[in-house]
């Protein structure tokens, strides 16, 4: 069943319709499927006593099945229109919070753990806030989100096909798709179709956790990923500025060929080379 955007149901103001206008610099593409509404829910495995982070709402829909939990939703919305709209909507709704601006400046650190982000994301930040997210002193215990379908078998890729945002984000976390969208669910519809996008972020034990870490699973990475198409051994050498000599040694006492290419590489061996380079 589909909901209609373009008139929400206001009977508690006294309001028939509200009429809104998706922005498109604001990357607004509206959940209008119920079915696939209640499938993230499900999927956020929201339990009692935890707080639900909503990014961008915009009209509310998926919002209102996140309020049925009974638990606090806290929502953040950057447009003025939405705010207003979102106000009166969900008037009286002692579970709901509202809060207005952008969500890459918002502070999650202040929110009172444990949370989970449940919300159909704009998906020109989609990369940024997952990389947030994934990169707080607070994470969520986990993030259930549309995004490009795309995007989404990108974050879940596995060797041989690995590329720099999957190892990125499976250095923190378990990713895993729900299922995958029509561009049809969507109001304004979409260019292409899209994916429920399940991350568990990793205990802050062990290597996740450290920062020293961190930095050198990264530095590591980026120099392998430096350039795809070719080969390990010049990727490090180039990109961490030592010898290929060297660069072959440490992939060679990691039980990896010179010659093999970054997308062939777990997230284990990444790290196996981050703690021997010593950088």
């Amino acid at each position: 069943m589909n909901i209609n955007p373009m008139k929400i149901n206001l009977e508690k103001t006294g309001e028939k319709k509200a009429t809104v206008s998706p922005k498109k610099r604001l990357g607004q593409n509206f959940l209008t499927e119920v079915g696939i509404i209640n499938k993230l829910v499900a999927a956020a495995g929201i339990e009692p006593g935890q707080t639900i982070l909503e990014i961008g709402p915009g009209t509310g829909n998926l919002t209102e099945k996140l309020l049925e939990t009974g638990n606090k939703v806290l929502a953040v919305e950057k447009d003025e229109e939405m705010i207003s709209l979102l106000e009166t909507r969900f008037t009286g709704k002692s579970n709901f919070e509202l809060r207005q601006g952008d969500a890459l400046e918002f502070d999650e650190t202040a929110i009172k753990p444990p949370y989970k982000i449940a919300a159909n994301l704009p998906f020109y930040l989609t990369a940024a806030l997952i990389r947030k997210f994934l990169e707080s002193k607070n994470p969520p215990e986990s993030m259930t989100v549309i995004v490009q379908k795309e995007v989404a078998q990108r974050v879940c890729a596995a060797p041989p096909d690995m590329n720099l945002l999957a190892a990125a984000v499976q250095f923190y976390a378990d990713t895993k798709i729900i299922s995958f969208i029509s561009k049809g669910c969507f109001w304004p519809m979409p260019k292409v179709d899209c994916a429920i996008l399940h991350i568990a972020p990793h205990s802050g034990a062990g290597e996740a956790g450290n920062e020293k870490s961190s930095r050198e699973f990264f530095t590591v990475m980026k120099a392998g990923f430096l350039q795809p198409r070719k080969q390990l051994a010049g990727n490090l050498a180039k990109g961490l500025k030592i010898s290929k000599t060297l660069a072959e040694e440490k992939l060679r006492q990691n039980g990896i060929d010179p010659k093999q290419r970054a997308e062939t590489l777990e997230i284990k061996d990444w790290l196996g080379l981050a703690k021997d380079f010593e950088l």
